[in-house]
Parts: structure tokens; sequence; C-alpha cells
């Protein structure tokens, strides 16, 4: 009783006292606002709106579970979930965070999944979108194309790693009917006949099933925009209360001991928060080596920062998945993202860097960078023209669907 008492006074103490700091400091918090703002409707509401919908329509005609019957044999034995858990990471590593918490949500919901696999799913198939590691962190901040490939590989193979860990949770809970249900079906004819029965399932005709994945994903979008504002508004805050510099004292000695310069200490809580601001952050302090920029922006991108996993925590508290098991996942992703960057750094960045002949272009820069940038620069051109009429359209589909004109 005192524990929920005192928890009860701690969280509406901070609350009042952020409420008071957005009264005092109205100009930093709408400055605040207005980067959530456009960094939402610019790349992560156009960027994530195709993959959200598109899921949607194949989950509905069955096409989820049919590469869910054909990736069995592969999931099970490695991360202990069902096939469709491959679908899943691949689309969470195509489309970023949070899609793979929406993914693994979704199937639940569809009974696909039972909770100690959802929660081992989640846990591996949230990660950053390549338009972000190569295009916004690697060009973007710290102007180097060739670093991307190294945060890249390491924040992959963290997620790997993270999926082989989290196989061994939850086997006391595990029940056998998850082990029967992996053997129902195999191979080609049991992947269609599985395609067929749940498309047969699905009354809703066609446009209805596209006006549902239309507003689900643009829901969830809405969701997402409201974190990245207040997760942008909370971390200036602190800055200026000097909540954030007074941790970061403490990190500093903790970088000191690995010889890191202190300097990096408050990039490092600032990317805590937002993976974005800390990455910025992390590119622009010199007294650091290029290694040890990696390395802290590495933890930062596997860790997720609390406004991304605050989105996770959103999105899975409509199911019966517990949030804990993801939460100790980013962690354990942080330490082996910076791992794996300190290990890979000369085979895999000074191989591109500096292996080079003088006189040649290598073919990352020349295609990978290109591409990843004009896929930045479209989307921060038309992305907010394609929000605008997404959200037109949301409007329209909900208007119809819950104000019908009374006869």
């Amino acid at each position: 009783m005192l524990r929920s008492k005192i928890k009860t006074i701690l969280l509406a103490g901070i609350t009042t006292i952020l409420a008071v700091s957005l009264i005092i400091m109205p100009q930093e918090s709408f400055n605040a606002s207005i980067r959530g703002v456009n960094m939402w409707w610019e790349v992560v509401f156009p960027s994530l709106l195709p993959f959200f919908i598109i899921t949607e329509i194949l989950i509905g005609f069955g096409v989820v579970r049919f590469i869910g019957v054909l990736l069995e044999p592969l999931m099970r034995p490695l991360f202990r979930v069902p096939g469709v858990g491959g679908f899943v990471w691949a689309m969470g590593m195509a489309s970023g965070f949070p899609a793979g918490a929406k993914y693994t949500a979704r199937l639940r919901e569809e009974k696909q999944l039972t909770r100690i696999e959802a929660e081992r799913l989640v846990s591996f198939t949230n990660a950053s979108n390549p338009l972000f590691i190569f295009a916004a962190v690697s060009v973007g901040f710290f102007d180097n194309a060739r670093l991307g490939i190294l945060l890249a590989v390491s924040h992959y193979l963290s997620n790997i790693c993270v999926g082989l860990i989290m196989r061994f949770y939850g086997t006391a809970e595990e029940k056998e009917e998850v082990k029967e249900k992996g053997r129902e079906r195999k191979g080609i004819k049991g992947a269609f006949s599985v395609l067929h029965q749940t498309r047969l399932k699905e009354k809703r005709p066609i446009g209805k099933l596209l006006g549902d994945a239309v507003t689900s994903s643009i829901h969830t979008l809405l969701m997402i925009g409201g974190f990245i504002i207040i997760f942008s508004v909370i971390n200036k805050m602190l800055y200026h209360l000097q909540v954030t510099p007074i941790i970061a004292k403490g990190i500093s000695a903790m970088f000191q001991m690995i010889s890191f310069p202190e300097q990096l200490s408050l990039p490092f809580i600032s990317g805590m928060f937002e993976i974005t601001i800390g990455s910025q952050m992390t590119s622009s302090i010199d007294e650091a080596t290029l290694l040890q920029q990696a390395i802290v922006t590495s933890f930062i991108l596997g860790f997720t920062g609390f406004s991304i996993q605050a989105q996770v925590a959103s999105i899975l508290a409509q199911t019966d998945i517990r949030f804990k098991p993801f939460f100790f996942a980013r962690i354990i992703q942080g330490f082996c993202s910076a791992i794996f960057t300190f290990i890979l750094w000369t085979p895999i960045y000074k191989r591109f860097a500096e292996n080079q002949p003088s006189n040649s272009v290598p073919v990352f820069q020349s295609q990978g960078e290109q591409v990843y940038t004009n896929i930045l620069l479209w989307l921060k051109t038309f992305g907010p023209l394609i929000t605008i009429i997404a959200l037109v359209i949301y409007i329209c589909i909900y208007a119809r669907t819950h104000f019908k004109p009374q006869k």
C-alpha cells in the first residue's frame, strides 16, 4: 500500500513539474514540438503507411499464414516462434520502428501466436530501417555513408543475437500445444491449404478490408506521432531543467573508465530518450574518435530510446503481451550492437574506408548512398503531401463509417 502511494505521489509530482515547465518555457517546448511534427509528417508517416496498409491486407488474405507455414522449419528451431515470425521480422527491418510490435500484436489478435511466442517475437523484430541508418544517421549526421554499413551490420546482427537469447525465455510457461501446432501442415501443399482456408474465413469484401486497413494504419501512426512529439518536448524540458546534465555526470564517470571522453555522456543520455537527437548530438562531439562515436550510436540504435519503447508499450497494451521482456531485450541489444561495432570496426569499416584505391569510387558510395539520400529527400519533399492526403481519406472513411445519415 505504501509503495503504491509513493508511486502515485512520484508520478503526480513529475507530471506537475513537466506541466509547469511547459508554462515557464513555452518557446522551447514549441520548438521541440515543431521538430517532432516535422519528423513525423515528413518521414515517419509516409514511409510507414504503405507497409502498415499492405501488411493488414496480407494478413486478411492469408498470405502471412502462407509464408508462416513455409518458414516454420527455419523460425521454430532458431527462435522458437512460428513461421509467421519470419514475415514480421522482415517487415520490421524493412519499415522500422515500431512496425514489429504492430505486426506481432496483430498476429496475436489473430491467435497465430501464443503470448510467450509473441513476447519472444516482439523482442527482436523491432529495428531501425535501412533508410534511417544510412540516409539519416550515416549521411545526414556523420556525412559518412560507409559508416552506415558498420552500423547496419552491427544493428541487425544484434537483432539475431537477441532472438537467439530470447528463445530460452518463457520455457516454463510454454504450452505443449504450440509444438503440435507447428507440425499441423508442412510444405507447399499445406501452405496453400492454409492460404485458401484463411481467405474463405475472411468475410469482409475487398473494399471493407482496404478501408479497415487504412483506418487501422492511420490510427496507429497518429498515436506514433503523438509519442514522437511529446518525447521531443520531454527531452528538451529535461535538458533545460538540468536533469539530463546531472545524469550525464554520472555516466561520464563510467565512460572515463573505458577511456571514452566525458563529452559523450550528454548525447548518450539524450539518445536514451530519443534516438534521432542522441545520434545527431553524438556525431557533433569532436573530442571523440569516430569509433567511439559509432559505438555510442550503435548502443542508442539498439536500445531504441524511451520514445519508441513508449510507442511499443502502447501497441502491446491492446493485447496480453507483456512489455517487460521487450524492455530487457532492448538493453541486451544495445550492448550487443555496441560490441559488434567494436569487433567489426577493422574488418568492415576500415576495409571500405581505407582499402580503396585512390583513383576509384566505392560502389556503395556511388550507388547506395545516392539511393538512400534520394529516398530521404523525396520523402521530405512529398511526404507532407502524402500525409495530408492520407489524413483526408481517413477522415472521409471514419465519417462514412461512424456518422451514417438517419432515415
